[in-house]
């Protein structure tokens, strides 16, 4: 991703945001994930888009495709390169013979097929049976911040905020030819890293790269790039990365994502300069509401991020849109983030929607991905 330039209150431009997301390449017959990645770079690196730099990326495995927009002051340009780009992959992927889905999981069984490379190797001896299973598509969110000592700053605010996130982006709800019943399977396979999930406060960026360094030097990871916590300081731009999101089978509910992570990094960022102090919620807690986040989604009961309790859904969102909301208003996003969460909040969302073409396709999870392939497109 481009380097990200920082902006916030006092008249200035919003922050910059920018979007990673993971597609999954598909069979139009099956419905089954293919291992054609590799065909589908080269098809992408022949046509070179932004003067030569590359927008499309491999993954851990060869079903997957990464793209990634550039850094974006207006959610109106997020939107419009999210189209663009899961246009772009469409294209590449049907002349390698495939098409491409928002899914965060396959609904389809599937046994993935790694790609080559000594990092990937190096996952698969270290950690085994987890890399075989991480066929999954997230959806990062970078907001650009001014420095490291900010951008700490701002990880040590949100993470009560963190779990709702993924309760909006919930799009995983089959894996391997089953309903899980979560909403966002995804994260329950993403938290099988042992690098990944809640963190505990760092207090400042020496501390936190301190913490990064002693993970590494315990031999259990191999670099920077495999400390997946939630949300974490980028590691090759000057963002706040969050990573809690599943792929979005819309591109408007990835601009929310969006707009809610800008807001939450731009309260945080305010808070941190006023020298007000950062919540207390203790990691074995914010594990606990991830899961609920994980399982419920939007149809059920989320922790409340102000007091770590039961609530109904509709509750916590507001919350964090009530936390947020001097944020987003100055953003021009506040108008965006209430419609998008009330369209959401009444049809249930991504994994809500899987589960009712599964229904209206008798059962066929095939004819599931098949149209998650025109949602994708924007033709569903």
């Amino acid at each position: 991703m481009d380097t990200a330039s920082r902006a916030g209150a006092g008249g200035r431009a919003p922050r910059t945001v920018g979007v990673e997301e993971e597609l999954l390449l598909v069979s139009e017959r099956t419905g089954e994930p293919l291992a054609l990645s590799s065909a589908v770079l080269a098809a992408a690196a022949a046509e070179p888009d932004r003067g030569g730099e590359k927008v499309f990326e491999k993954e851990l495995h060869q079903e997957m495709l990464e793209f990634a927009t550039s850094p974006q002051h207006a959610m109106d340009a997020v939107r419009a390169e999210l189209v663009r780009w899961r246009s772009e992959a469409a294209r590449h992927a049907r002349g390698a013979g495939a098409l491409v889905a928002a899914l965060a999981t396959s609904p389809v069984p599937v046994r993935p097929s790694r790609n080559l490379g000594v990092r990937y190797r190096w996952m698969a001896e270290q950690f085994a049976l987890t890399t075989e299973e991480q066929l999954t598509c997230g959806c990062h969110v970078h907001v650009a911040v001014d420095s490291d000592e900010e951008g700490v700053g701002v990880l040590d605010r949100i993470r009560p905020w963190l779990a709702p996130l993924n309760a909006v982006s919930g799009n995983s709800p089959f894996w391997q030819g089953r309903d899980s019943g979560y909403s966002s399977y995804r994260s329950r396979v993403w938290n099988r890293w042992p690098s990944a999930g809640p963190y505990e406060p760092f207090g400042s960026a020496a501390a936190y790269h301190a913490r990064v360094r002693d993970m590494i030097a315990t031999g259990v990871l191999r670099d920077p790039g495999m400390v997946y916590f939630d949300a974490r300081i980028s590691h090759s731009n000057p963002t706040v990365e969050i990573r809690v999101a599943d792929v979005c089978l819309e591109a408007d509910t990835t601009v929310l994502v969006a707009a809610l992570a800008r807001g939450l990094v731009e309260t945080a960022a305010r808070a941190w300069r006023d020298g007000a102090p950062v919540p207390g919620a203790p990691s074995a807690l914010l594990r606990l509401a991830s899961w609920r986040a994980a399982r419920s989604g939007l149809g059920g009961p989320l922790l409340d991020p102000r007091t770590l309790r039961e609530v109904p859904a509709d509750v916590a969102l507001g919350a964090l849109v009530d936390h947020t909301e001097a944020a987003l208003r100055d953003a021009g996003d506040l108008d965006l983030v209430h419609r998008g969460l009330a369209e959401l909040l009444a049809s249930g969302g991504g994994a809500a929607r899987q589960r009712a073409l599964y229904e209206a396709e008798g059962g066929d999870l095939g004819g599931v991905v098949r149209a998650c392939v025109r949602i994708t497109a924007g033709a569903g």
